[in-house]
């Protein structure tokens, strides 16, 4: 089958489509004919070598942690699913003519699978990262890149929450996160009169999703670092806050909660872009700007 491989650290010129043999479902997975994958923050930073201390690889490497198809293989011991349902996922080498799974939730009815191919990364940290700043009903909560992939869902589910969000993201993403239902504001200095003077009653709980290194501003609007969280700023815990990861954790429950809320017409997740598998590096290029609004996807096969 075709996959899209790197066998060499760098940039986006590094990527290459390869023929490799086909992966197989093992016990509690599944496999998908994959129709399209998303693109995700961490991937042209493992393709650069920037987390190879962390994360070493034996090179060549598959690429790609979300995807959406058609379930062609269902491992030993699963449930609940059967072959030829229209799922999504996370799993590993998913920039690929098929793709292994180990979380799944089927594909909400009148989404397509290229959008699909952009839930799973977002809803999971999304949930974990409102989860460990304990977010909650009547709170007011800033979400600090508010208008990627993961700082959309972050907003909504906050929404649906009952909090009062502020988005944080660039001056032209303030219509995109109004209609989103965020209080809108802009990056730089000043951010902490800016949010202070939309929120004159306090602000809860702050969620940084940017990494852009405003954890002290964000600190000083909540008066209580156990109130900030990242997911992107590994300095965070210098000053007091928290670093939210998904190590170990069980992706299921969020895939499944994304999926019931977009089926209910409450959630919403835009492709902003979307390139065929021959341009993955233009994808990753993309991503690794972080002005894009919503997600960017890489398609395979037919769409649907």
């Amino acid at each position: 089958m075709k996959a899209v491989r790197f066998a060499r650290y760098g940039g986006p010129e590094v990527l290459e489509i390869a023929e490799v043999a086909e992966p197989h479902a093992g016990a509690g997975e599944i496999r998908i004919a994959v129709r399209a994958a998303g693109v995700n923050g961490l991937e042209w930073k493992v393709r650069q070598g920037l987390l190879r201390e962390v994360r070493p690889l034996r090179l060549p490497a598959g690429v790609g942690g979300d995807a959406a198809g058609i379930v062609d293989e269902v491992g030993a011991g699963v449930a609940g699913v059967e072959v030829g349902d229209a799922v999504f996922g996370s799993g590993r080498d998913t920039y690929a003519e098929h793709a292994v799974l180990t979380s799944w939730a089927h594909a909400p009815r009148g989404v397509t699978l290229v959008e699909a191919a952009g839930f799973a990364t977002p809803f999971e940290t999304a949930l974990r990262v409102l989860d460990d700043a304990r977010v909650r009903a009547g709170q007011t909560v800033v979400v600090n890149g508010a208008s990627g992939g993961v700082g959309s869902a972050a907003v909504q589910f906050a929404v649906e929450r009952g909090a009062t969000v502020i988005g944080v993201a660039g001056p032209a993403g303030r219509d995109y996160l109004a209609a989103l239902g965020a209080v809108p504001t802009t990056y730089g200095p000043g951010l902490v009169d800016r949010v202070r003077a939309l929120a004159p009653a306090g602000v809860d709980a702050a969620v940084d999703i940017a990494g852009s290194g405003v954890i002290p501003e964000l600190i000083r609007l909540t008066g209580d670092p156990a109130a900030v969280v990242s997911i992107a700023d590994f300095s965070a815990p210098g000053h007091g806050a928290s670093v939210s990861t998904g190590f170990g954790r069980d992706r299921t429950p969020a895939l499944r909660e994304g999926a019931r809320l977009v089926a209910a017409g409450r959630l919403t997740l835009p492709v902003t872009r979307t390139f065929p598998m021959d341009r993955a590096g233009d994808a990753q290029a993309a991503s690794a700007t972080g002005h894009t609004r919503g997600r960017i996807i890489v398609t395979l096969g037919e769409p649907r």
